[in-house]
């Protein structure tokens, strides 16, 4: 089994870009949910885009006025986002996300952690580190913002844990969850047409059971004031702003 980031850097990377499919309609969602979310109205505003992937968010923030710090694990993604930005203010990094404030030492007033990416850290105390070190970086009013699968208040059982994520004329991805106790492992079946062959490529890795509640009562400890939405794809989303310092700005 390989970690989250061996995952995909040889599995899922490069055919993420083909997963996401029309990229201006995945750009256009991304946008309308900064948008539902309610973004603050600030001058020179900063962002960090935590496992920022394909910078789908990155890219509509920083249409937005935000410079954005866009962090992940995986060149590859990072090389497509980069190869988007243009003249935007995004600064890519690749690295690890529980080290972000090394990359971002200044006072965020958007932090995004998007796209399941939180189940992918490698344990429950990761997380609560994670979300830590979020809430210590926030400026006054700030806003953090995640989603996630809820692996934890169901099980899927027999044929249900067989999902076809996406298939065309060339290339098939399928992937099987197996449960286990704090983990779901997550097994990754690319089948693709090379030439006038069929070649199948198998990696597996491991998502953590992270119950929303969870992730809500630790924001909360840490004196953010949160609130649990539902999100695009089945996910859940967390929407949580710090009321520690005065605004900087107004939210709309």
């Amino acid at each position: 089994m390989n970690t989250a980031t061996a995952h995909y850097d040889t599995l899922l990377g490069p055919v993420y870009a083909w997963m996401v499919g029309n990229r201006q309609g995945a750009l256009a969602r991304s946008s309308a949910e900064l948008e539902e979310m309610g973004l603050p109205s600030l001058s020179d505003p900063r962002a960090v885009d935590l496992g920022a992937g394909l910078g789908l968010h990155s890219l509509a923030l920083a249409a937005r006025g935000f410079s954005v710090v866009a962090i992940d694990s995986c060149r590859i993604l990072l090389d497509e986002l980069r190869s988007q930005a243009g003249a935007l203010p995004i600064t890519s990094v690749q690295g690890d996300l529980l080290e972000f404030r090394a990359h971002a030492p200044h006072p965020c007033d958007v932090i995004l952690c998007m796209g399941d990416t939180l189940t992918h850290l490698p344990s429950f105390s990761a997380v609560e580190s994670l979300l830590s070190s979020v809430a210590a970086a926030l400026s006054g009013s700030g806003m953090f913002a995640a989603t996630f699968r809820d692996y934890a208040s169901t099980t899927l059982t027999g044929d249900e844990r067989y999902i076809l994520v996406k298939r065309d004329a060339s290339r098939i991805l399928t992937c099987f969850l197996e449960y286990e106790t704090e983990h779901v492992t997550v097994h990754d079946l690319l089948t693709q047409r090379l030439d006038d062959r069929w070649v199948r490529t198998e990696s597996s890795y491991p998502k953590l059971r992270l119950a929303p509640d969870r992730v809500l009562s630790t924001l909360e400890a840490l004196g953010l004031s949160a609130r649990r939405e539902t999100a695009p794809s089945g996910m859940v989303r967390i929407v949580a702003r710090n009321l520690k310092a005065a605004p900087r700005g107004r939210y709309p």
